[in-house]
């Protein structure tokens, strides 16, 4: 758990998750960046981490009577945006924070989706969507958020890709530690590139990616990974004693950008012309093969919208931290857009779209490198091939019922004092809702080692940890990477480097 440790304090879930106390309603939650990343890791698909209490996995779609639930976990961070889950017990340092990264896999999937849904859960706040509420009441009580928001580095651009494919009539997030409220109407937003929202001189400059200037991907030579580069330096971080800051990750430094090319004189068009960024002359880049060729403006990841999706307006909802005197709950009522007549009492099921865009995917390991991203084109016949499956074997067959077929895995907690906990690394367990999930859908299980590959895995896994903690005992003085220097520090980060 992603937490220091002056602030680890043993709650309550363990009475849930040993069968002492049982949740009193049905409880759907993502993942964020303070949770037992090791155990929900045994649940990727989703599943019980306690009777009544159902995880919806690193994404997810579902239904709960009538209502189609849609879920994204984790939180925005660009430079792992696009590398597998890699991290496998024992965890390095740097592995306990980046377990929780969204990845570009499961957005991938959640952006195959044609069918309409009526509720979207992320932890982080789709970016973007404070310009859609009281931003000025918002900012006034978070003065630090207008920078961000300003700067287009405030929420995730993963939860607003999803949230603009998905367009639920509601969109309920976290993370942020207040309660926030905003509408999306999206008769009044392009539908071809993130929003400049609702004060134009004051607004997120986006790239030609789709990412914000500060998110742009930065491919390094012999380096697979992406770096995040925010133009303005690193930010400092809120300094708030009797708070957990907000995603303890690490920051990276700023990298330059250049100056935009003035626009060339029509009086000399037939002049050679040289860019300011790169002093290349423009006879030259016209030599140049199309890969080299600035990217053009595209449309933002999963658009434009399939016929299946029809709503127009999206509610956001975001609640404080659950503690006295905070706004952290709220009780609504949701009519779903497809109503029929589902047996009472309502039940947990699979979605047959969801399963199928997930039998697409099956044979990739999650751990591994993604596969290179292809077109809807592509991938709607397969997904249509495999709709076709789930029917048959499946949902004619009456299996589309999420069991409640909680287990426990991981050794209840026996009483011992909280400061003890994490000195020693958890152990990695196959869980069997994670097996019969994939036995139902006759897919590979990517979450399952035998004794003697966790064995081995652990075995040179903690040869690497010591010698990286070596390494740096030898350049700071000290064990481990520390908050604020070398890769793992927040003010001098990889960027800076």
């Amino acid at each position: 758990m992603s937490v220091p440790q002056k602030f680890r304090a043993i709650g309550d879930f363990h009475e849930y998750y040993s069968g002492h106390r049982t949740a009193p309603y049905l409880t759907l939650f993502v993942g964020g960046n303070h949770e037992a990343s090791s155990h929900l890791h045994e649940l990727f698909y989703g599943g019980w981490v306690a009777p009544r209490i159902y995880y919806l996995g690193a994404a997810n779609v579902l239904r709960f009577g009538d209502l189609r639930i849609a879920g994204l976990s984790g939180i925005w961070k660009g430079y792992n945006y696009n590398k597998p889950h890699f991290e496998r017990v024992p965890y390095a340092a740097d592995d306990v924070r980046s377990i929780y990264h969204v990845r570009e896999m499961d957005v991938r999937k959640l952006l195959l989706v044609k069918q309409q849904v009526d509720v979207g859960i992320s932890h982080d706040w789709p970016r973007g969507i404070e310009w859609h509420g009281n931003y000025k009441a918002l900012f006034r009580k978070k003065d630090l958020f207008e920078a961000d928001s300003k700067a287009g580095t405030l929420g995730s651009l993963a939860a607003k890709y999803v949230m603009d494919r998905l367009r639920p009539p509601h969109w309920f997030a976290a993370h942020l530690h207040c309660k926030f409220a905003a509408t999306v109407d999206y008769d009044k937003v392009s539908s071809t590139a993130p929003r400049s929202e609702a004060r134009p001189n004051d607004t997120p400059s986006f790239g030609p990616n789709g990412f914000a200037k500060e998110d742009e991907i930065d491919v390094g030579l012999g380096d697979n990974s992406l770096t995040l580069a925010p133009k303005t330096g690193p930010s400092i971080p809120i300094k708030n004693d009797d708070e957990i800051e907000l995603d303890m990750d690490d920051e990276f430094a700023a990298e330059p950008t250049t100056a935009p090319s003035p626009a060339p004189d029509p009086a000399n068009s037939g002049a050679t012309t040289v860019s300011q960024d790169s002093r290349v002359t423009t006879d030259i880049r016209s030599q140049l093969p199309a890969s080299f060729a600035r990217p053009a403006h595209v449309i933002a990841p999963g658009l434009p919208l399939p016929p299946g999706i029809t709503n127009r307006t999206t509610r956001f909802l975001a609640l404080d931290k659950c503690l006295p005197n905070r706004k952290f709950l709220q009780i609504l009522e949701i009519e779903p857009l497809s109503q029929s007549e589902p047996a009472s009492p309502f039940k947990l099921f699979y979605d047959p779209e969801w399963l199928a865009i997930l039998r697409v995917f099956a044979s990739h390991d999650p751990h591994q490198p993604s596969p290179s991203n292809q077109s809807e084109e592509v991938y709607q016949p397969l997904i249509a091939e495999q709709r076709l499956w789930v029917e048959e074997h499946l949902l004619k067959q009456g299996k589309m019922q999420i069991p409640e077929n909680f287990e426990r895995t991981a050794p209840v907690y026996d009483g011992r004092d909280i400061r003890s906990v994490g000195q020693q690394q958890p152990d990695e367990y196959t869980n069997p809702q994670t097996t019969a999930f994939c036995e139902l859908l006759q897919i590979p299980n990517h979450f399952h080692s035998s004794t003697q590959e966790r064995e081995g895995r652990k075995a040179k896994k903690e040869a690497q940890i010591q010698a990286e903690a070596g390494v740096s005992k030898g350049r700071s003085g000290g064990w481990g990477r520390g908050r604020r220097g070398g890769r793992g520090g927040r003010f001098n980060g990889r960027g800076g480097q």
